[in-house]
């Protein structure tokens, strides 16, 4: 499942590596924020998907909503096991196949999520260009995250590396965890927070080896200045949850650019008059 707003391309381009599965997914579901055209699509490589809109709240995307909202839908269909997908990552032909071995076979009593490496694409003329095979020759890991051996899982010494890229859970055990927190309205924290709920339920992350993504490139800003607002307020949610601050490098850049600052009597970020 993946959720989307804007990013039509990146979306012909996920569909489009869901049709190249050796196992193919049962079911696609996409879930669109405050776009109507998302649905359509999804559907011209999958006229069978299930597709559900979520509305904005203001200007924020609520991701943490949409992808629960995405689960709950494929678990009503009889999915046992669910596979997330950012909607600029396109899956290796086996990531499907590859997620469904590892957690159908995983012998657990506590909550197990699995996350595959994500490599990242260069820019080209047009998305429409990564549509090709040899994507894997193209695209570079990320430097901070592991990146198995095709046929290796490894077991997260941290599981405050989780994010929502790519990864996968069965429909059990993310009933056990009670998917994303919804307090977490547009950008920031949301992934981070549910890889501390896996903590707290006494889960376990694992690196997947053979269940790659590959993210198609796009211009980012660094910190995302754009999402400000959405950043301090979620970081401050979360300090209340967990006891710290998460995206500590953008929240630092911020104060550096007079943008935001920490209020030590408080305790809590807040954006800068």
């Amino acid at each position: 499942m993946t959720i989307a707003h804007g990013r039509h391309e990146h979306l012909r381009g996920q569909a489009w590596g869901l049709r190249q599965q050796t196992r193919p997914a049962d079911l696609y579901v996409v879930v669109a924020m405050g776009d109507p055209e998302v649905a359509a699509v999804a559907r011209e490589q999958h006229p069978e998907v299930v597709a559900l809109e979520v509305a904005p709240v203001g200007s924020d995307l609520p991701l943490a909503e949409a992808r629960n909202a995405g689960a709950g839908a494929a678990i009503r269909a009889g999915a046992d096991v669910l596979v997330f997908l950012d909607v600029d990552c396109i899956p290796d032909t086996t990531t499907v196949a590859r997620y469904a071995d590892v957690l159908t076979t995983a012998v657990s009593r506590r909550p197990v999520v699995a996350c595959g490496e994500v490599s990242y694409l260069p820019p080209v003329g047009h998305p429409a260009e990564y549509r090709a095979p040899g994507l894997a020759d193209r695209a570079r890991p990320h430097p901070a995250r592991p990146v198995p051996r095709p046929v290796a899982v490894l077991v997260a010494e941290d599981t405050r590396l989780f994010w929502s890229l790519s990864f996968a859970v069965t429909a059990d055990d993310w009933l056990a965890l009670g998917g994303f927190d919804e307090a977490y309205v547009g950008y920031g924290a949301e992934d981070t927070d549910f890889g501390q709920r896996l903590t707290a339920a006494n889960g376990e992350l694992l690196w997947v080896g053979g269940a790659a993504a590959y993210h198609q490139h796009h211009p980012t800003d660094v910190p995302p200045v754009h999402h400000l607002r959405a950043i301090v307020r979620n970081a401050n949610i979360f300090h209340d949850r967990w006891g710290w601050f998460p995206m500590e490098a953008w929240l630092a850049e911020f104060a550096t650019r007079g943008l935001a600052e920490l209020d030590h009597a408080t305790g809590r970020w807040r954006v800068s008059p």
